[in-house]
């Protein structure tokens, strides 16, 4: 039995299948060209993720319209279509409930604007740069170059700490010195190293603080403020700078020793080291052996 291609494939279904190509290609071309000029016209000082999210309306929109245009193009009937749809639209609606609460979370995500596009965030055990934040998810670029795609529910139930969301930062650095050191002239030290680094600021003004009697000596926090971008920076050079100034004024950073005690508070336990020397006659039996 021989398939009868004639009635599909006439002038008409080429005129009509062309006539669709054409509103397809036109349409997928204002839609891009209408978001590149919008994503022009936008005031500069708004950030990328509004731009972004605002781009993504207008081709999610245009998209839309041109289905819709396409199916009125080919004079099919909706009705059956949007009957079967309601059926699979239950089925698919039951089966993605984590999808939907990614969606509702990513809208409060972007309500409450904890981060945007381009800043550092730590979001439990991840520390990266947000690269995007799309409907479902966020992406997150981190320093080693690894892309982590969070649930937009995960991010919204996690404690978040956003590392730039203001311009500068505290540096926090934590030095031991012995317990013989002055530590007058050990914080005297410390604040020049910190007035002389170009990176320090001097608003607000540098945080010392002797924080304990370690087992090993004094623990002291150092904090400076920088920029939050120089941050790694101002770490290592304060942290170096430290050290090579403590060795120039022989300033003792004590390394984990342990006393021990005979019972008393203070008397340590004594040690004698005693040198054992062989009798002769085991030395005559070492020399024949």
């Amino acid at each position: 039995m021989n398939f009868d291609w004639s009635k599909y494939l006439n002038a008409d279904t080429f005129e009509n299948l062309f006539r669709v190509l054409l509103i397809l290609v036109i349409g997928i071309t204002i839609i891009y060209l209408t978001a590149f000029l919008v994503r022009k016209l936008l005031p500069v000082k708004w950030s990328r993720q509004r731009k972004m999210i605002i781009n993504r309306i207008i081709q999610y929109t245009g998209f839309i319209i041109l289905f819709f245009v396409i199916i009125a193009e080919m004079n099919i009937n909706l009705a059956p279509i949007f009957g079967a749809a309601g059926v699979i639209g239950l089925v698919i609606g039951v089966a993605s409930q984590t999808s939907i609460g990614n969606i509702v979370s990513g809208l409060f995500l972007v309500s409450e604007k904890s981060f945007e596009i381009g800043d550092v965030i730590k979001l439990g055990d991840k520390t990266g740069t947000v690269f995007s934040v799309d409907l479902l998810s966020v992406k997150i670029r981190t320093f080693d170059n690894l892309l982590i795609r969070v649930p937009n529910q995960t991010v919204i139930s996690t404690d978040l700490t956003n590392l730039t969301r203001f311009p500068i930062r505290r540096v926090d650095i934590l030095v031991r010195v012995a317990y013989k050191e002055d530590l007058s002239k050990v914080k005297n030290i410390i604040e020049n190293v910190a007035g002389n680094n170009p990176l320090c600021l001097d608003e607000p003004n540098p945080l010392i603080i002797f924080q304990n009697f370690g087992a090993s000596g004094i623990d002291i926090l150092v904090g400076v403020w920088a920029e939050s971008s120089n941050f790694l920076t101002v770490k290592n050079s304060v942290f170096q700078e430290i050290k090579e100034a403590f060795d120039k004024e022989n300033i003792e950073i004590p390394f984990p020793h342990l006393s021990l005690y005979k019972g008393e508070a203070t008397n340590p336990f004594p040690v004698e080291v005693q040198q054992k020397t062989a009798s002769p006659g085991s030395e005559k039996e070492s020399l024949s052996s």
